[in-house]
Parts: structure tokens; sequence; C-alpha cells
């Protein structure tokens, strides 16, 4: 799905509505609408209360965090995955619930009762046509979550009306059918298995524009990692695909361990991951997290290596490196002056034993 206001760029469309596209929207936007209109509802409601008030503050916060945090996000154009959403949840959360209660417990007043039934009337609206991108998954809940929101709407309206267990039961309809959809999509996510290093929530989104499509594969790893614009495919080696170590190289690495600040080297930090992780012991990581990034330089791995803290170097590790060539000129380095061995189909270095 498109919208207006969405530009390409190579890792999906960028714009001001990008959170509630196809890769975005079922991961964070939910409540985004009833956060806005809420924050506009509660600084309203707040706006000749004292400097000192904090409500107010408290609008001003975290409404400014919203707002700043979910602009970078619609408008970033470098590598952005659509969990990387999760940091705008305290922000919703802290928006959505105060000024959901502030305005119930203003009801009498015909204003803050409009507001409040409007912001459940778009949130069960919007979770509808969540829903509605999985069409297979649970059919009858979008229905009824929109028919139990927009009648909790229509006795919010009316809440004066209302006996006091009524308006309890109201409040707790219209709780229920705000929440049903992400409640629905956690429930989903954590009783499913996962696989890969890309997480996404719920069950699996048809896509209708360019990109990876939401939820491919609950966690995308390689096989399921296709960011758009063509870049599917280059990332080489095992980036993104932590493997398992063979007790001979783990064996191999433990030995004399406690002599060296680093008992191995290797490209980008999830290859390193998977070393430390059979060992329990530190391993350098090349390049950062996706081997990119010049750090270390090759002049200071060259210092690392003759001050003897860098015991081996396994090559493999792979990565999308761009920018600096910190990482190929290391591992050219290491190949043109040490000797390689394979231990358990992995091709390694020891760098305290320089090549003949």
């Amino acid at each position: 799905m498109g919208g207006l206001g969405a530009v390409g760029s190579r890792w999906g469309l960028t714009g001001w509505n990008r959170l509630f596209l196809d890769e975005f929207g079922s991961q964070v936007s939910w409540l985004i609408p009833a956060a806005v209109i809420l924050l506009a509802a509660g600084l309203w409601v707040t706006f000749h209360a004292r400097r000192t008030d904090l409500a107010r503050a408290s609008y001003l916060m975290w409404g400014g965090c919203l707002l700043l945090t979910g602009a970078v996000f619609s408008f970033a154009q470098g590598i952005i995955h659509p969990y990387y959403a999760i940091a705008l949840a305290p922000s919703i959360g802290a928006v959505v619930g105060p000024g959901a209660v502030q305005l119930w417990q203003r009801r009498r007043y015909l204003p803050s009762r409009l507001v409040l039934a409007g912001a459940l009337a778009a949130t069960v609206v919007w979770a509808y046509v969540l829903l509605e991108r999985s069409p297979d998954w649970n059919p009858w809940l979008r229905s009824a979550i929109l028919a139990a929101g927009l009648g909790a709407g229509v006795l919010i309206v009316a809440a004066p009306l209302l006996t006091s267990a009524l308006a309890v039961a109201t409040a707790a309809l219209a709780l229920v059918a705000a929440l049903a959809g992400p409640a629905a999509y956690t429930l989903d996510t954590v009783t499913a298995s996962h696989s890969g290093a890309i997480p996404s929530a719920g069950p699996s989104v048809a896509t209708g524009g360019p990109g990876p499509g939401a939820n491919a594969g609950r966690f995308r790893g390689p096989a399921g990692f296709q960011p758009p614009g063509g870049f599917a495919g280059r990332a080489p080696g095992n980036f993104l695909n932590a493997g398992s170590v063979s007790t001979e190289l783990a064996a191999l690495l433990e030995q004399d361990a406690s002599s060296y600040r680093w008992v191995a080297a290797t490209i980008n930090a999830n290859s390193a991951a998977s070393y430390e992780l059979a060992t329990g012991l530190p391993v350098m990581a090349i390049g950062g997290f996706n081997g990119s990034d010049p750090a270390p330089t090759l002049k200071q791995f060259e210092d690392f290596v003759s001050k003897g803290q860098v015991h081996y170097f396994i090559g493999g590790g792979g990565g999308m490196r761009g920018g600096g060539a910190s990482s190929s000129e290391i591992e050219s380095w290491v190949s043109q002056n040490f000797a390689a061995t394979t231990v358990g189909n992995v091709t390694v270095y020891d760098l305290t034993k320089p090549a003949s």
C-alpha cells in the first residue's frame, strides 16, 4: 500500500504517513490516531493551568517525544526496520492513558465526551483497517472491534443518561475495543515460533507496494531479508545469520584465553556474537554491527596484534561494507601475513604466528 505524501527510498517509503503504511502500520500505529487527538485535547484542557502544572508538562514532554520520534522514523532514509518503532510505545501510552482518563473525568461536559468518543472511533476504525490487511487471520475480530468500539462511543456521548454501573461497563467496553487489536497481535507473537534476526509482530500482512512487507517470517533473517531499492542480496557472508560454532573451534578459542584481551576478531558484531556465546570469551567485532564502520582502522588493528592482544582472526564474517574500507583492509592484511588453517569448516588465522 502506498500513500499520499510517501516518497520511495532504498529502505522503504518515507513521508508523513509512513508509520501507517503496510510495513510499520501494524507494528505501532494502533493508538497513534487517538494519541494525536488526546494530546491536542489534553493541551487544550490544561492551556490555562499554572506554569508548573504536571499534567501539562507531561503532555508537552511525551507529546513532543511522540511527534519528534515519529517524524524521525517517518522521514529517515537510512537503514530502518519496523521493530525500531517500539521506541514510540512509551510516549503513545503516556499520552493516551492520561488523556482518556482526564476526558472521562470531565464527561459531564459535552465537548469532552465528543472528543473521547471521536478518539475511540478513530482507534477502532483504524484497527479494522490494520486487521483487514491480514484478511485470513481471525476475520471476525475486526468486525467485533468496530461494533464494540462504535457502540461504546455512542454510550460515551450519552454518558449523563447512564447509571453508574452502566457507565463503568461502557468504560470497560471502550477499553477492550481500543486494545483488542494490539493485544491479539501480542498474543499471536508470543505463541508463534520465530527465526532470523529482524522481529515483526503479528501475522503476515499482504503488501501492495515496495519493501520487505511487514511480518514476513515473523523474524526475518537472510532468507526473508529483502530491503527495498534493490538492496536485497548485498549482505555477504553470514550477516544477520549467527551460526553455530563447532566444538573444535570453541576449544581452540578457549586455549590460553586468559593471555589475550580478545581471543579472536571477526567482521561484524553478529558473527562475533556467535563465538562469544559459544565460549563466553571476548571477541572483537571488526566494523561494528554490519562490518562497515572504520573501527578499528587497519593501523589500530596492527597495533593490537603487535601487542599480542588478539589471538585469532576468524574469516567469513561478511557484512555490508560501505563507507570506510577498514574491514576489507584488515582481512586482506591478515590473509597476506598469517597462515590460514581450517577448523570446523571455518578459516582461522593465528595472529601470534606470522606466515613464513
